[in-house]
């Protein structure tokens, strides 16, 4: 910190020395310009000043301080790689993915390092795109966290209940040990949320523009939310702040559960036609799992080596 203050320091004497040389080499002349000499000789005290300075200041360069916490971080860095590497489910892509893959029309586009997968397939002379997130994984974890989600209110039982029990206990069939292990798991898994993945979901003609559905996949069901028209397949899938501007100032139409039934139900077989259906709601889900696992891995391995490096 203190080479700054040196090198001023060493900037001001010279400038003062060298406009004293220049008066006593070049006085000036009357009517004419000062000229500053090409070359001006320093005094040895200046010399010296200005070459301490830029040692004092390269030393300071040099000095890099080493951080106390690099090697433990890394070790535990490298152990939570070998963690995740001892899960060899998540090594390959599961045999139900690549069923789907085989089976159905969508071609998967999936970059390492991004969250977005894109699934797009050709259906006659429309181009289908169906866009999630593993961002989406995150989200539900952060809401599993909040113990409200499992809490259940007591509910007084009916007479009915009671007199059952009752005969239950005072001489009618025993229950079996079991029993209480049964309703427990049967408890655990109704109270478990169900995990939903939001869908964006594009139909493009290229000259009749574009269809934008909003769609959430969870429970092997596609629950469409909203579904909206443009004019052009450019204003539905460009990625600037113009597109996204006009799009949100276009009318979008009702709610999808606003619509008649009928409507809703010939949408839903419109979307089905296409393979917005069941087997890509169950995809869906198991493959943001699948990613989100390996892009954690990558990411572990990515802080290791800067931490290493």
């Amino acid at each position: 910190m203190m080479a700054r203050p040196c090198l001023a320091f060493g900037r001001a004497v010279r400038s003062q020395i060298l406009r004293r040389n220049i008066a006593i080499l070049s006085p000036p002349v009357r009517g004419l310009p000062l000229r500053t000499p090409s070359r001006i000789s320093m005094s040895p005290a200046i010399t010296t000043v200005g070459r301490q300075a830029r040692a004092f200041s390269s030393s300071l360069l040099r000095a890099r301080p080493s951080g106390t916490v690099d090697e433990e971080l890394h070790a535990k860095l490298e152990q939570e790689i070998a963690v995740e590497a001892d899960l060899s489910e998540h090594e390959e892509m599961p045999e139900s993915l690549k069923e789907f893959l085989e089976h159905s029309q969508f071609k998967l586009n999936d970059k390492p390092g991004m969250e977005e997968v894109e699934l797009v397939r050709r259906f006659g002379d429309e181009t289908i795109r169906v866009i999630f997130s593993i961002a989406d994984l995150n989200a539900v974890d952060e809401k599993l966290d909040d113990p409200s989600l499992y809490e259940q209110e007591d509910i007084p039982a009916t007479p009915e209940e009671m007199e059952a029990s009752q005969k239950r206990t005072s001489g009618g069939e025993p229950r079996s040990a079991a029993a209480p292990e049964e309703d427990e798991q049967e408890y655990d898994e109704a109270s478990e949320p169900a995990y939903p993945a939001r869908l964006n979901i594009t139909i493009e003609k290229s000259k009749s523009g574009a269809l934008q559905v909003e769609a959430i996949a969870q429970d092997g069901m596609i629950i469409v939310e909203n579904v909206h028209y443009h004019p052009s397949v450019e204003l539905a899938t460009a990625q600037t702040a113009e597109a996204d501007w006009e799009r949100r100032g276009r009318y979008v139409g009702p709610p999808f559960g606003n619509l008649d039934e009928d409507l809703q139900v010939l949408l839903e077989r419109y979307l089905d036609e296409r393979g917005i259906n069941a087997a890509l709601s169950l995809f869906v889900p198991d493959y943001i799992d699948y990613k989100e696992q390996k892009e954690y891995v990558s990411w572990l391995k990515n802080v290791k080596s800067f931490v290493q490096a």
